[in-house]
């Protein structure tokens, strides 16, 4: 979605359409078509029901055209839906008890010791640079999923209105503003990844933990997602892995790679018992991001061009 596609979903939501009135594809659906007689606000509202069930699939292609303006609806909104599918969690927010603004919510001692420590990277006109690092230290304090009270007291910090924050946990999709498990597993759904299986990785793990993607386990231990490239296609297929486990003094983020539909499951299962599965590719014969069975070359140090004097770098 794009970065002005976000700043719509700020919006607070309201009843009578299907809970979503303010998201942005409902919001661009209701206002690109003129004079149907309200078809296209009929089709994007039965679209967005879909996508609140989960039923997009199929269903979207037998709303009939030629309404006036409904198809054109049918196309924002069934965009919308595919985007619900496949995203890491949704595009707007609404308050819970567990996640609303009047919730208390600080930085630990020690964390706000860090806090401080990002800070006095930047000029004191510019502490809003530190947003980033101080949302993932927030995640990684509240168990792996930044609340919103979270993004006001960050702003509280920096000295900026609460909107500058939610603009970039909204943006980054690293950052989690719904409940994620202990251990989050990360499939990589990029183009090499997903020649290599990486599908079929995921499905193995939904199957074996008897959860949707981005749904969290009864026991709160596991919760599976997708993320984009995260730079490892020479071994791929690969999941990441975010431990919450141990608070942020414990955080580790690792890579598992060349990965197969039963050792993705044997990982899962090493990790509920409380074991460190081995970081890296997962195939004996490789070595890092080499190939099976040793290097064929680069078997001593490199000499440097005789045309440049790396010494004097």
């Amino acid at each position: 979605m794009s970065q002005t596609g976000r700043g719509c979903s700020r919006r607070r939501l309201a009843s009578g359409d299907g809970g979503v009135r303010g998201a942005p594809w409902a919001a661009a659906a209701s206002g690109g078509a003129t004079g149907d007689g309200g078809a296209s606000r009929r089709a994007t509202a039965t679209v967005v029901r879909w996508a609140t069930a989960g039923q997009c699939d199929g269903r979207r292609r037998r709303l009939a055209s030629g309404d006036g303006g409904a198809s054109r609806a049918i196309s924002y909104a069934a965009a919308g839906c595919s985007s619900r599918l496949f995203s890491t969690a949704l595009n707007y927010h609404i308050d819970s008890p567990e996640n609303n603004p009047d919730m208390p919510w600080e930085f630990t001692e020690a964390n706000m010791k860090k806090v401080n420590e990002i800070l006095s990277h930047y000029p004191s006109n510019y502490k809003q640079s530190g947003i980033i690092p101080m949302l993932d230290l927030a995640q990684q304090q509240h168990g792996g999923w930044v609340p919103v009270a979270a993004m006001n007291a960050i702003a509280k910090i920096v000295g900026v209105a609460p909107i500058r924050v939610y603009e970039v946990a909204t943006f980054y999709t690293m950052f989690n503003r719904t409940k994620v498990g202990k251990y989050h597993l990360l499939v990589c759904g990029t183009t090499p990844c997903m020649i290599r299986g990486s599908r079929e990785i995921e499905e193995a793990l939904l199957e074996h933990l008897g959860v949707k993607r981005n749904e969290v386990t009864s026991d709160g231990l596991f919760s599976v997602g997708e993320m984009e490239c995260m730079g490892c296609c020479v071994n791929a297929p690969m999941i990441a892995v975010a431990d919450y486990s141990k608070g942020s003094e414990g955080y580790t983020y690792n890579y598992y790679e060349d990965l197969t539909p039963k050792r993705v499951v044997e990982i899962v299962e090493m990790l509920r018992r409380g074991e460190t599965p081995p970081r890296g590719t997962q195939n004996p014969e490789r070595k890092n991001c080499g190939p099976a069975g040793g290097n064929t070359t680069l078997h001593s140090e490199p000499k440097p061009p005789p045309c440049r004097d790396l010494d004097a770098c």
